[in-house]
């Protein structure tokens, strides 16, 4: 980070790492760590972290850490420090790899990869699904962490209107909670919207719908101005300063409509009955029936030209309808659903394909002075000063708004904190107020 840009170093009051086997054998690698970096992502299983420390020797028994421990792979790892507004970050986590960088006489560089336990357990034989799982896909997600993955993390789990049986066929588990994200529908967005994301923050586990990721107040309001110092001349209203930006609103238009991101065509065939249906769905008429909440003021609005009396799709899906697949209850009652769709293709398919394909569709990268109070999934307000403006409020009213944490880095040396956040949302136009009272 260049000297221009200011921002006092973090406080790390605990780094330490639990040999395997001896528990009670603890090394701290505060006094030693040279650099910690610290990532969340809304498209990210795990959180993650990667510390470089210098291992000096005489750390246990007379040894090294590597070698007194020994440090090997999988030990558990407290992690706590401090932002200089007080804010404080707390996880733990276990190590994943272990890369030496520098060695001579005297000292190591070692390079420490972290991830949640979770991420490891995921991989364990014990932990496939090989059951059936019946009813609200929330209740199955809810299973799948308690019974599979063992988690005794927090989890933030958004209800579904949706149920949808399945069996589990040895899958890991987060390749069966990705999956059920596709196919999950928000209370209240049937019909309109679909598609969920699942994650992890330091708070916990996330299983949230796109819609209520967009739909809250901003957590904080950052501003991007003339000035580079992390804490002089913050306008009023504004919780921060925006150290570095670089936008990146630009839609490849071709690439949006080939992946029906807009205007979608879903060709569905029902073998039970050899029905034939077509099922033709625009953005626009989720927005106009409330069933989608944008961050901005709108979508894009294109060349009139290529606007056409149809709804005229960009991207075609062929679903063959499951009618009667695994079908819940007794004998009787399966009997008496054996015409019901499990997946409900018309309702969910393409209104996925739309939702995940709008969320990126404008992109921003900022850097702040560390703040440990953000997380991936939270919502922030961000303003850039107009560049013709001539009056010091004067924003761009395009590029300004909510913005949701699609990325987070924390990193953290002796020369300063930073945390670099990449945003995302899925409309134009600055929409709502950078003050929250």
């Amino acid at each position: 980070m260049s000297e221009a840009f200011k921002s006092q170093p973090a406080t790390i009051s605990k780094a330490d790492v639990v040999s395997n086997s001896d528990t009670e054998k603890t090394a701290s690698l505060v006094n030693g760590i040279i650099r910690l970096t610290y990532f969340e992502s809304i498209l990210q299983d795990s959180i993650k972290a990667s510390v470089i420390f210098s291992d000096a020797g005489n750390a246990i028994d007379g040894k090294s850490v590597v070698e007194g421990l020994p440090l090997i792979g999988t030990e558990d790892f407290k992690l706590e420090m401090m932002d200089n507004n007080d804010e404080k970050l707390k996880v733990s986590m276990v190590v994943n790899s272990m890369t030496p960088l520098y060695e001579d006489g005297s000292k190591n560089v070692i390079n420490l990869s972290l991830v949640s336990e979770e991420f490891l357990r995921n991989e364990m034989g014990e932990s496939r699904c090989r059951s059936r799982f019946n009813g609200n896909i929330s209740d199955n997600i809810e299973k799948i962490f308690k019974d599979r993955l063992k988690s005794t993390k927090k989890l933030d789990i958004e209800r579904t209107s949706n149920d949808y049986n399945f069996l589990g066929n040895g899958r890991k588990p987060y390749y069966i909670l990705n999956i059920l994200s596709k196919q999950s529908i928000p209370e209240g967005g049937e019909d309109g919207s679909a598609g969920f994301l699942f994650f992890e923050t330091a708070d916990g586990y996330h299983f949230k719908s796109i819609d209520k990721l967009f739909d809250k107040q901003q957590k904080k309001s950052y501003v991007f101005n003339n000035s580079t110092d992390a804490k002089e001349g913050i306008p009023a209203g504004y919780d921060g300063k925006i150290l570095q930006h670089q936008a990146d609103s630009s839609i490849n238009v071709q690439s949006k409509m080939n992946m029906g991101a807009y205007k979608t065509k879903l060709v569905m065939f029902d073998p039970y009955n050899c029905k034939y249906a077509v099922d033709e769905k625009t953005a626009e008429e989720a927005v106009d029936k409330k069933k989608v909440k944008l961050a901005g003021k709108g979508l894009p609005v294109f060349n009139e030209k290529f606007k056409t009396p149809t709804k005229d799709f960009t991207r075609t899906t062929f679903m063959m309808i499951d009618s009667g697949t695994l079908p819940s209850g007794a004998t009787e009652e399966q009997i008496k659903e054996n015409q019901k769709d499990n997946f409900k293709s018309a309702q969910t398919l393409n209104q996925a394909i739309r939702r995940y394909n709008q969320l990126f569709s404008s992109m921003m990268q900022i850097t702040i002075a560390g703040d440990f109070s953000l997380h991936a999934g939270d919502v922030i307000f961000v303003d850039i000063f107009s560049v013709k403006g001539e009056k010091d409020d004067t924003v761009n009213k395009e590029s300004g708004g909510l913005y949701i944490i699609a990325d987070l880095c924390h990193y953290v040396d002796s020369a300063g904190t930073y945390t670099k956040l990449n945003l995302a949302r899925d409309s134009f136009g600055r929409k709502g107020n950078h003050s929250r009272r």
